[in-house]
Formats: C-alpha cells, sequence, structure tokens
C-alpha cells in the first residue's frame, strides 16, 4: 500500500506567535481541504500529527494524485498572515497494521521521505515511483535518500503534473 505523510513547513515557528485561536483555525481549514481531498482518491486517514497526518492507499496514483490535489487545495488559505505550505512524501511498502494505526519500517520509511521534501514539494520513493504510471506527471532526478532509518540504496524523486 501506498503511505503518504504530511506537513506544513514553518508552521511551529508561526504557531508560537499566532496563539491558539489562530492556530486552530488554520488547522481546521487545512484539515477540512486536505481530509477531503484524500477520501476522495479513496484514502484512509490513520492518524492526525499535529500539522499533517498520516494516509493510506490501495493505489499508488491514486496517493500521489492526493498529495498533489491537496496541496492546490490549501492554496489561498491564509491565517494571521500564514499561508500553509504543505510538503508531502509517499513511499510504497508493507507496514504492519495494529488495531487502526500502521507500524514498520515502511511507515518511518515514509515519514522520512516527508521529512525530506521542501515547502510544496511532493517526494516519493523509488518503490513507489515504480507503481505509477508517470505520463501525466513530472519527475525530478532521483536522488539517495540520507536519513536515519530509511536503508541506504532509497532513492526519492520529486513529483508534479506535467
Amino acid at each position: 500500500m501506498a503511505l503518504l505523510f504530511t506537513d506544513l513547513v514553518g508552521f511551529s515557528s508561526w504557531a508560537l506567535s499566532a496563539g491558539d485561536s489562530a492556530v486552530l483555525e488554520l488547522l481546521r481549514d487545512v484539515g477540512a481541504a486536505v481530509e477531503d481531498v484524500i477520501t476522495s482518491h479513496e484514502g484512509r486517514i490513520v492518524k492526525r500529527l499535529g500539522d499533517g497526518l498520516m494516509a493510506t492507499f490501495l493505489s499508488a496514483g491514486g496517493a500521489v494524485d492526493a498529495a498533489l490535489d491537496a496541496q492546490d487545495a490549501i492554496q489561498g488559505i491564509v491565517v494571521d498572515g500564514y499561508t500553509p505550505r504543505m510538503r508531502a512524501g509517499i513511499h510504497w511498502g508493507r507496514p504492519r497494521k495494529l488495531g487502526g494505526d500502521y507500524l514498520g519500517v515502511d511507515v518511518n520509511v515514509a515519514a522520512r521521505v516527508a521529512a525530506a521534501a521542501r515547502g510544496q514539494q511532493v517526494l516519493v520513493s523509488d518503490a513507489l515511483l515504480a507503481q505509477i504510471d508517470r505520463n501525466d506527471l513530472r519527475t525530478g532526478r532521483a536522488k539517495r535518500l540520507r536519513a536515519d532509518g530509511a536503508p541506504s540504496g532509497l532513492r526519492v524523486i520529486s513529483v508534479s503534473r506535467a
């Protein structure tokens, strides 16, 4: 399955000065936009992680479409001078299900892929990219992911719409 992690770049620094009311408003607005997109692409939200989330998809292409559409969906959201910029990471693997959550190496790898992405970037593992039709995507150059908890040979690639 495809494992998607998202995160808002610069959120924590902004939140320190914005205060709880603005933070909650932003999280509600972003959450509504992103969660609708994920479910419309047949994804399942596993958990919310502060300013991000973890979702699963049975389709690798659905996960990529959801991540790209989620970035589009948050365009125009501005709260207290902060315009959210979302980064997303997606990995294809076989996580272990435990109750309503997923655990295992592939979950850790997906989180590392997301952490390596820049704002407004969707980064995917080479394992995920091998599962999709790239005709309607623009891909960046594959780079080795150097991160604790990631396999030494893992490569990541940025994707966007062609």
